[in-house]
């Protein structure tokens, strides 16, 4: 269904000799770390036995990196597999989203017969959260899924003002699902994570990507932290070898590369301003504020709508992210992911051999 098409589809006959130069997907433009690729390549012959189905060694290493017990970790096939464990375990009746959102918080909860409530975020205010509003409509629902950073906006909501929403959550006996999945990228993520409220707060998920950060979506990795009743409670809604030998070494692998940690966020912290500058000096574009890995743009016109200028910038080679179809938003809104500079610089020559107008 096109209401729920993602980017990242590299696949189709009309791929270009070369390849596609893929800004649709949020993905480390670092690219594969060379210790998860040896990890990985050393772990082939391995592969005629069963994945471990407890993790032991992945969740200890998350347990470390992350400041969490074993107990309160539950590990699956990309951070997706856990939103849709959680919503055909739990069954949430009434989910409030704040939108525009990933579209799978709203596909999960609609798989699991829930029925859907829009919180509409401000485009005057840069699609930030306002906590007190959402804190409001608490008492009439009974799980609450953001991202935080929200995609594809790259709203933050703070950890305090987080903590007080799944407080509060809690007297109204709703779930607080909170996908960080893109926080890894944000030098200052202990100002926004509430992963360690999970041990004394048993209505709050908190869902974590590896993928997006690591490069490694083709493997599919991610976890969510929780309170070790829920994590139970989830554990035997999945499939026990839900994640799959190779993704649970390259996890391993990937955790103990603190230089690429560190070098992924250097990278994205001055990239994403470089090409939020050079995009907002192409008359007709706005670029909200980036945050993390991706921008948000919108397209004023004389510029055309979304689609005819992602399958403008296809014809170069170039995908970008159409967000026509996120709940919230219109046909004038494209998503672009943060490559590297020699890329981004592509994109840019791209964007102004589009502009048929004069400036």
């Amino acid at each position: 269904m096109k209401r729920f098409l993602h980017g990242g589809n590299i696949y189709g006959a009309d791929t270009p000799a070369g390849g596609w130069l893929d800004f649709s997907a949020n993905i480390n433009p670092l690219g594969l770390s060379e210790t998860v690729r040896q990890a990985v390549a050393a772990g082939i012959s391995q592969i005629v036995h069963y994945p471990d189905p407890e993790g032991r060694a992945l969740k200890e290493a998350l347990a470390d990196h992350y400041g969490l017990r074993r107990e309160e970790l539950i590990l699956g096939n990309g951070a997706a597999e856990l939103l849709y464990v959680f919503c055909h375990a739990v069954r949430p009746r009434r989910v409030l989203l704040p939108v525009p959102s990933f579209s799978e918080y709203e596909r999960a909860a609609l798989a699991a017969g829930a029925e859907i409530s829009y919180y509409r975020l401000a485009p005057e205010h840069d699609f930030a959260f306002a906590v007190e509003d959402l804190i409001a409509a608490l008492p009439d629902h009974d799980c609450v899924i953001l991202g935080n950073p929200n995609n594809p906006t790259g709203g933050l909501l703070s950890r305090e003002a987080m903590g007080r929403l799944a407080e509060t959550a809690k007297k109204t006996s709703t779930t607080v699902v909170v996908d960080e999945s893109f926080l890894d990228f944000c030098p200052e993520e202990g100002g926004y994570t509430v992963r360690d409220l999970v041990s004394r707060l048993d209505n709050l998920l908190v869902l974590r990507s590896l993928t997006k950060f690591y490069a490694i979506p083709g493997l599919r990795l991610g976890f969510a932290a929780a309170h070790p009743a829920l994590v139970k409670r989830l554990e035997e809604s999945k499939d026990p070898w839900n994640v799959n030998l190779l993704a649970q070494k390259a996890g391993v692998a990937a955790l103990g590369d603190h230089a690429y940690q560190r070098a992924a966020r250097d990278f994205v912290e001055q990239e994403k301003l470089w090409l939020a500058e050079a995009l907002a000096a192409i008359p007709g574009l706005t670029v909200f504020p980036p945050t993390v890995n991706f921008l948000l743009l919108r397209l004023a016109e004389p510029w055309p709508a979304a689609e005819e200028v992602c399958a403008a910038m296809r014809q170069r080679g170039i995908l970008l992210r159409d967000c026509s179809n996120y709940p919230g938003l219109d046909h004038r809104y494209i998503r672009a992911a943060v490559r590297p500079r020699e890329e981004n610089r592509r994109l840019i020559e791209a964007f102004r051999a589009c502009w048929p107008f004069e400036a």
